[in-house]
């Protein structure tokens, strides 16, 4: 059984916890270096944010990648009005999970409902949005399925279209839903430090 394999790695990381602004955040560090940041709601225990950093090759701090929650900024600063950036019209791409489902939304997609197909592509382990007048196509992966080595199924995935906004939805399998209970409980037992009054760490 592949399950606890995951649920294992986030027992043995060494974690810190911080509780601010109604989310606790933890912080988990790996023994390969690769450092893990997430930020849940303290009311609800809902995933607001997921990110990944790993060293680069110099052996210093990589960037951030996000995996759950809004994509960083590319261009953060004063100066960020006055640089080129990307066109606000342009497709933005996020993940924004709820209790039951892992969910993305496509930001700046105008055509309707009909025009779009998603689907699973087993053997590459991804998901796939195509539409009909060629405007716009993405593959990607649900990285927690990959971590727990579960199957992509087809009859778990749906859409919907609103607002210019495509909403894509796949439902948590069971065994991810039972190891993400049994995950909030051990993030209860870490001890928060509130507001940064210091960090305390536990394995």
């Amino acid at each position: 059984m592949a399950v606890p394999s995951w649920l294992e790695r986030l027992r043995a990381a060494s974690k810190t916890a911080l509780v601010q602004d109604g989310k606790r955040k933890i912080h988990y560090l790996f023994e390969d270096g690769k450092e893990m940041a997430e930020e849940y709601e303290v009311k609800t225990g809902q995933l607001v944010s997921r990110k990944w950093r790993e060293k680069n090759t110099l052996g210093g701090s990589g960037k951030w990648q996000v995996e759950v929650g809004e994509p960083a900024s590319p261009l953060l600063g004063v100066l960020e009005s006055e640089l080129i950036k990307e066109s606000s019209s342009n497709p933005v791409f996020m993940r924004k999970d709820t209790l039951s489902s892992f969910q993305w939304r496509i930001r700046n997609l105008p055509y309707p409902k009909e025009v779009y197909s998603v689907s699973v592509e087993k053997e590459q382990r991804c998901c796939v949005i195509r539409t009909t007048n060629k405007k716009y196509y993405k593959k990607f992966p649900i990285p927690d399925l990959d971590r727990y080595q579960l199957p992509l199924d087809a009859a778990a995935l749906s859409f919907t279209h609103a607002n210019n906004t495509l909403i894509i939805t796949y439902q948590k399998p069971k065994e991810i839903l039972a190891a993400e209970e049994q995950l909030q409980k051990e993030l209860k037992k870490i001890k928060a430090a509130n507001n940064g009054d210091g960090d305390c760490k536990t394995q």
